[in-house]
Formats: structure tokens, sequence, C-alpha cells
């Protein structure tokens, strides 16, 4: 995969760079000389993701004078970057951020473990709850009496059952979004429409800008898919966008095609605002990009959060900048493999003609009992289910947290399924692997960049019951010493030379 190379001025890495504090110049208690300070401030910063792989480097000169330093300084953290392998640097041309080489990239999100694997292993790579019943089953008994008259038909249905259409297109209207049921294609899952809004709307080698970090299985079905992703750093926080950094990236790199996720955003859990929204439609507007807003979150706010957004969608007035892609897989269950894409009719007949090579149609009994859902109390109902579920996992897992590794930082989302966390001096990739031998499984932050940036997090959902979550982060703990105990190679400070997928 090839990454579009962005350009971080030097008052910018500055600012980045600026939020430092004593004891990020020592090491041990032992101040360390300024030139390696800032070199490994700027490799974190990479590692984080806030400054992208490939970005280049302003010159030495104009950063040393940006942080009112010596241009040696500068010369020399550079030249420690390079002798690590984190900026690449050509004669003539300037110095690049990068990577190890050699260091695996992860691949995706985690697969999910079999249920029998329970009792031994705390599953915490899978952002999915139990079905809420007894609505499943109310809504399979729904779906039965209505089964017969499209079982005498060939069972295929490209664009989704008529009926399904109607009622989230329905859906979105109460929701304020006035739409038709030509505007709506029944797909095999969000990951079944986001790929479907991909292949139309960017083939391989064209670029895809994505918020960083982001839905780790999203990631690699574009890099399957052979896009150059262009990573935009959130902001700090619970900010949400950084509106200048998509604006850059909007106008410079051209992409065909932007993926955000505005609602509890996958992994961070932020909840962008209506003005944030407003302005990144108006810039894509202005550059032509398609905007696909991945909504499988948007019904889980288990908290008061002073009303929601509105959906994305609302603010494209002129109807073809923005995407939807919705699913009553995080919202219901995600056994019920059912998402939908919302767009213009056009942009709806070009998918489902596209359909006909891949898998022809989403199951018929599934598509009934979602749209049985939708036209009765079933809907709100289950929704109710799942936020109370979500808020007990949720405030169980935040208390473990709090009590067993204070050290770790977080934001404690609002609604969603996820969580993310900075690991404080342990790196998210080996965490990630002790846990394994303790007996909890945890995506480590790199899954969720380009290109390994976000060693210093991993991802925690509220899947786990809240009986367990002390006990999930007590063996994460526990992992967490044996990372340290087994080195200096094993923490974040030595994350250049010893990390793994």
């Amino acid at each position: 995969m090839t990454q579009w190379s962005a350009t971080v001025g030097a008052a910018q890495l500055a600012r980045l760079l600026a939020p430092q504090d004593e004891a990020a110049a020592r090491d041990n208690g032992r101040r360390v000389p300024a030139y390696r300070g800032l070199a490994e401030r700027v490799r974190l910063l990479v590692l984080e993701g806030r400054v992208p792989v490939a970005a280049r480097l302003p010159a030495e000169r104009e950063l040393a004078v940006a942080l009112g330093v010596s241009r040696t300084t500068v010369a020399a953290a550079y030249e420690a970057l390079r002798a690590e392998g984190f900026v690449k640097s050509r004669r003539g041309a300037g110095s690049w951020t990068a990577v190890p080489d050699g260091r695996p990239v992860p691949a995706g999100g985690l697969e999910p473990l079999p249920p029998e694997t329970a009792a031994s292993v705390i599953d915490l790579g899978c952002a999915a709850l139990p079905a809420p019943e007894p609505w499943l089953t109310r809504a399979i008994e729904g779906a039965l009496p209505e089964l017969p008259g499209y079982a005498a038909t060939h069972g295929d249905y490209p664009a989704g059952l008529p009926t399904l259409r109607e009622a989230i297109a329905d859906h979105y209207t109460a929701r304020g979004v006035p739409t038709m049921p030509e505007q709506i294609m029944v797909t095999t899952g969000a990951m079944g429409a986001v790929a479907a809004a991909s292949r139309l709307l960017a083939g391989p080698g064209e670029r895809i800008a994505v918020e960083s970090p982001s839905y780790a299985n999203v990631l690699q079905l574009l890099r399957e898919n052979g896009a150059r992703i262009v990573p935009v750093a959130m902001a700090d926080g619970a900010a949400g966008w950084d509106l200048a950094a998509w604006r850059r990236v909007l106008r410079d790199a051209a992409p065909r095609m932007a993926y955000v996720i505005p609602d509890f955003h996958n992994p961070t859990g932020v909840l962008i605002g209506d003005e944030q929204r407003r302005e990144l439609v108006e810039a894509a507007r202005a550059s032509g990009v398609v905007l696909v807003a991945d909504e499988t979150m948007a019904e889980l706010a288990i908290d008061p959060v002073g009303g929601m957004p509105r959906p994305l969608a609302s603010f494209d007035k002129g109807g073809g900048t923005v995407l939807t892609v919705g699913s009553a897989s995080k919202t219901f269950w995600a056994g019920m493999r059912i998402g939908w894409v919302r767009a213009a009719p056009e942009v709806v007949r070009h998918m489902v003609a596209a359909r006909a090579y891949l898998d022809l149609g989403s199951p018929v009994v599934e598509q009934l009992a979602v749209a049985w859902l939708l036209r009765g109390e079933g809907w709100g109902r289950a929704l109710d289910l799942r936020r109370e579920q979500a808020r007990a996992n949720r405030d169980a897992l935040v208390d473990a947290l709090r009590r067993r590794v204070p050290d770790w930082e977080f934001e404690v989302p609002a609604g969603g399924l996820t969580m993310w966390v900075r690991t404080g001096d342990v790196s998210g990739s080996r965490l990630a692997v002790a846990g394994e031998q303790f007996g909890v499984r945890v995506p480590s932050g790199p899954r969720f960049g380009v290109d390994g940036a976000f060693e210093g997090y991993i991802r925690l959902p509220f899947s786990a019951q809240a009986t367990v979550a002390d006990e999930a982060v007590a063996r994460l703990e526990r992992a967490a010493e044996a990372v340290r105990a087994g080195g200096p190679a094993f923490g974040l400070q030595s994350a250049a030379a010893s990390l793994v997928a």
C-alpha cells in the first residue's frame, strides 16, 4: 500500500511537541540530552498517530527556530531518529517519518473467539453484546408469517426486501433525514455496505481519507482493495475532528472518498458535534469528496448528551456528498448480519448492479426480522436493553481501570461500545501478546492506525459483563507487570527495537 505523503510544518510540529513537562526530559531520574528528548518526543508522536507515517518533516533550521533551540540539537535528533528507523532522508529532498524496517503492521481487528473458550479467556477483542432477548426471538417469530410469500420466489433481492427498504427509509425520516426507499440498499452487515461504497467510489490505487485512529476491519478492507490510505489525526482528547487537518488533506491529497465515524467513534468513543459535522460536509462538497459516514453506533447513547447531534446526511443539502452506512449488528445483535446504505437513488442503482457479481443479496428471514423490529416497538425496546447493558459494562470497566491501573489514561465515552486507553509506559502490542498468556484478549492500538501508529494504546470494548470486568482488568494488570519485568525491550521506551503485531 502506498500512502499519501503529508507535510508537517515547523509551527505545527512545535505545537504538537509543546505539551511536555520536566519528566519528559528525564530517563530513570537522570536528565537526558536535549536532542535525545526531542527525538523521543517526535518518535512518540509517530507511534501515537498524531504525526502520520510518511509525513515530510520541516527542515532542521525551520524547526530549530520554531522550538527556540539550536540547529545542532534538531540535526542530532533527526540523526537519532534515522538510526532508529523513524526517519528516512534523501539528500536535497528532505526527511520523512517512518517506522523501523521489518516491523509488522497488524492487519485488521481480531476474530471473535469461539464461545467455548469463554471459561478460560476473557475476550475483549470484539465490541459486541449478547442478543437483547426476548426481542431476538420475537423478531424471528414476527418474520415467519411473512416468509411464505417470499419463499415462492427465487429469494434474491440485490437491493433488499421492499418492506425493509421502506422501514429503513421511514426510520431515517423519523431521525430528521427525509428518505425514500429508492435511497436504500440492504447489505450483509455494515462491512458489506462499506465494501460496496469503496468499490463504487474508489478503485485500486486511489486515495481514501480516514480518521486516525479508525475502525480496524475497515482499514484492512481498504488495504486489501488496494486503496492509498490517507490518515487524518483526530484532535486531542474528546475534541473530535481536526478540521484544519481535514481541509488540508481534502485540498492537497484530493481523495476520492473519506470514511468517517461521527457517532461514538470506534475506537475512541468520541461523539462529533453539529458544527464540526457541518464544516466537514461543506469542506468535502467544496473538494468533490464523498463522505462515507458509518452510523453503526449512532443509537447507542448511554449517557445524557444534551440531545444527539443531527445525522451527517442532514447537512448534505445537495444530496451527493454524504453516503450513510447503518447496521443492525451493533445496535441489535452481531449475529443479525443486516446492514444498509443510504445514498442518492442513482448511486444505489449502481451499487445494486455491481452486487450481481458478489453476494446477490442478504438473507430473507433476517431482513424480515429487522423490518418487524423497525415497524413496531421492538427496535426501541431492544435499544433500551442494549443501553442498559452497555452502561453497566462500561461503568464496571471504568471503575476497575481506575483502581487497578491508575496511570492508564482514557476519556469515558457517553455512548457506543468502545474506549481508547493509553497504557502508560507499556507497549500496546506487547500488552496484547502478554494478555493472551494471562487469559485476556485485547486488540493493540496499531491495529487501528496506519503503518504502525498508536503503539501506546489498546481498545477496550464494553463487551465483558460487569461481573467479569474487574477480573479482566486484573489480568491486564498482571500482563502489564510481566511486560515491564521483561526488561526495557518490552516497554514503550524501546518500542523502536522490539515491537510485534
